[in-house]
């Protein structure tokens, strides 16, 4: 008699999981010293790309120049290189000796910088203790560009003549519209109501929101790579060879490449980029050219003080106008959307459980603190979670907050000793554009991650996150054509201001994606038995609250004991 076939072996769907496996130091295991500072120095280069180009752009701006071709670049494109080629390209004509307006030289830029980075680290550590405790960078915003944007074309700063008063004084608006706007975020952390908003989050609605926190940002990728395509291609190629295949063709040494490839990568290219800047490639190229490849023309190492500490109203007392505070608020608002985003992701690859909502809202409230920090010293610039940072978990694979914290001391430090911190912030933006093509990718796929709570095979799963994803992509893209073509947005009524709010809100592709996935989702068939486990929130139940999971204490409570006087719900 024949032996029966053998069983066919039944597949098996991949296990869900709640934290992400694989990470080799996850929130509350920090890695060796030497290692974490090492660590700490690769997050510190990668903050890097927006605190210095968003000065970069707006500092001449605010003196003068060209500001609607600043306008538009900076709403629209959010192109990290085009805002820094409309910096250099719109600067005001030279003074009658033939000398760019002394306060437009790289002094006053260089300051900026080292103002917003020294604040980029206080929030770091307030946010690393006690925020959500997560090893989240909260670094500049382009959120907050298109309103400050506004207050440079305000009528009151038009009759001023010297640009320097000029500067002073807009700088001023600015720092009385962030710290209105900081009140937003404040109120909202802090008395529980952004908490409320969170507890009807599920993995469906979160999705789209986390991708297009990162996926929404592909226009900082290869568009800016490609404005100096000889170094910016080569960084995207040693990066992706150095972290993805070396580790498995030389196992010894995997772990380290794996580990520093972003520090090993900046260190080849930028030397590459150097020969080339010094053997004469760029002799005889176009100035934007120049501009872009160059490893000499930031400026910003001559600009730099020595030693300089930033301290709060160095440009002189705030000034306050409604209107512009609104427009802030509405970008503080954005901001906080797209931070609570960033936020997820950062949990996720941390190896730690989901944030508990009364966690995320006590993290939003410090985060409007740190906004009115930048708001007090002068940033000319609203704080959010780093976006790049939070990629930067995915790809090393190690989510500790020692390794923030470290990082948050670089930041401080670099700033205080301006010559050397210029010297780093002085990377060409190619190399910078060329590894957010995969740190901005680490936090989309986050958000793609999601979906393994889900159903789907469900019809209302597929129109929730398809409507979502593709509203998210395309309102914004009407908004950004629109105002390429107009001069103006969409909506432009005679209030400045009411144009402003709705103009900034519509014009992010991860509020809007995840505002329509939100909606749709505690809305549409809710009390249907069957939509509770096809939206995955049933995996989530646990989450809700911050007692209700016993590892929510090892990863979110407050250090020094603090919990007693600040419990978590």
């Amino acid at each position: 008699m024949a032996a029966p076939a053998p069983k066919q072996e039944e597949l098996q769907p991949h296990a869900v999981r709640d934290q992400l496996p694989a990470v080799s130091y996850c929130l509350t295991s920090p890695p060796p010293w030497p290692e974490a500072i090492l660590l700490g120095f690769q997050h510190y280069l990668v903050m890097l790309g927006t605190t210095v180009i968003i000065p970069t752009a707006l500092v001449p701006q605010m003196g003068g120049g060209n500001v609607r071709s600043a306008l538009l670049s900076l709403t629209l494109s959010l192109s990290t290189l085009a805002l820094a080629s409309t910096a250099a390209a719109a600067a005001p004509e030279p003074d009658k000796k033939g000398r760019p307006f002394p306060f437009l030289g790289q002094e006053e830029k260089a300051r900026v910088i080292q103002t917003l980075l020294f604040v980029a680290g206080i929030n770091t550590l307030i946010q690393s203790f006690l925020g959500t405790r997560l090893p989240a960078v909260i670094g500049g915003s382009y959120t907050f560009v298109a309103p400050t944007i506004s207050i440079i074309l305000a009528g009151r700063y038009s009759g001023i003549a010297d640009p320097h008063e000029k500067f002073v004084r807009i700088m001023r608006g600015t720092q009385g519209a962030l710290i209105v706007a900081s009140t937003l975020q404040i109120i909202m952390g802090f008395s529980g109501l952004w908490r409320i908003v969170v507890r009807l989050l599920s993995p469906l609605s979160a999705a789209p929101l986390v991708a297009l926190v990162g996926f929404g940002l592909y226009e900082l990728g290869f568009p800016s790579v490609a404005k100096c395509v000889e170094i910016g291609l080569p960084q995207i190629l040693l990066l992706v060879a150095l972290s993805q295949y070396i580790p498995h063709l030389v196992p010894l040494l995997g772990t380290a490449f794996e580990r520093f490839a972003v520090i090993m990568s900046i260190a080849v290219v930028w030397l590459y980029a150097f020969f080339l800047t010094v053997g004469g490639a760029y002799k005889n190229a176009a100035p934007k050219t120049q501009f872009h490849c160059r490893t000499d023309r930031s400026g910003l190492v001559g600009g730099a003080p020595w030693i300089s500490v930033p301290y709060p109203f160095q440009w002189g007392a705030p000034t306050f106008d409604a209107g512009e505070a609104f427009a802030m608020m509405a970008a503080s608002f954005v901001a906080l959307v797209e931070s609570t985003g960033a936020f997820i992701a950062v949990s996720r690859y941390a190896s730690a459980t989901p944030c508990p909502p009364s966690v995320m809202s006590r993290g939003i409230g410090w985060q409007g603190v740190g906004i009115l920090l930048g708001g007090l010293f002068g940033t000319a610039n609203g704080s959010s979670v780093s976006v790049e940072n939070a990629g930067l978990l995915g790809l090393t694979r190690i989510g500790s907050r020692r390794v923030i914290q470290i990082s948050a001391g670089f930041m401080i430090f670099f700033s205080i000793l301006g010559k050397f911190g210029a010297v780093f912030a002085s990377i060409p933006g190619p190399i910078i554009a060329a590894i957010y093509c995969l740190l901005f990718a680490y936090v989309g796929m986050a958000g793609v991650g999601f979906l393994q709570f889900c159903n789907l095979n469900s019809f209302r799963t597929k129109f929730i996150l398809g409507f979502s994803l593709f509203m998210g992509l395309s309102v914004p893209q009407y908004f950004n054509e629109y105002t390429s073509v107009a001069g103006f947005g969409p909506v432009h009524t005679h209030a400045r201001w009411f144009n402003d709010m709705i103009n900034v809100v519509f014009s992010s592709k991860a509020f809007v994606g995840g505002a329509v996935a939100y909606l749709l989702d505690n809305t549409l068939h809710r009390r249907d038995g069957t939509v509770r486990k096809d939206r995955g929130h049933h995996f989530w139940d646990r989450f809700r609250s911050f007692k209700t999971d016993p590892r929510s204490e090892e990863f979110y409570s407050l250090p020094f004991n603090l919990n007693k006087f600040f419990p978590s719900f």
